[in-house]
């Protein structure tokens, strides 16, 4: 079993926002990825890539588990790439004027075969990029 890669971070803003940016694929659009086909219902399959003309990385998931306010998991993979699936979730943690945003990305070793830009190393860098660098300061601002 691998070791999921683990990222937190508190956010000065109401659980409640948190979610909606996390849930509402307009506000998504704003701080994360385009993901036009997003419905927040347990089994939808969603597909997206990264920002930019050159659509790289057809990046898929599968909702698995919802509950509103708290939690949010979904599958991780490039079907285009690899048959390996990973797993992402996201815990909120409501603290007072704050809020914990724990994301945790399990399986990376699925992805091995992939190379460096799919290492745990790139992974870890990407969601602490999108988390500090995007979420925070969209929903701080």
């Amino acid at each position: 079993m691998s070791i999921p890669i683990i990222v937190q971070y508190k956010i000065k803003a109401p659980v409640k926002k948190i979610w909606k940016a996390l849930t509402d694929k307009n506000e998504m659009k704003s701080w994360y990825f385009d993901i036009s086909d997003f419905e927040l219902e347990i089994g939808k399959v969603v597909n997206f890539y990264e920002p930019g003309e050159e659509r790289k990385y057809h990046h898929q998931g599968e909702i698995l588990e919802i509950i509103p306010n708290k939690k949010l998991k979904h599958t991780w993979s490039y079907p285009e790439l690899s048959d390996g699936i990973t797993t992402v979730t996201w815990e909120l943690n409501s603290q007072g004027e704050e809020t914990s945003v724990t994301l945790i990305h399990d399986d990376i070793d699925h992805l091995k075969e992939l190379g460096a830009n799919f290492s745990r190393e790139a992974f870890a860098d990407g969601w602490n990029g999108i988390l500090k660098q995007s979420l925070k300061p969209y929903l701080e601002n």
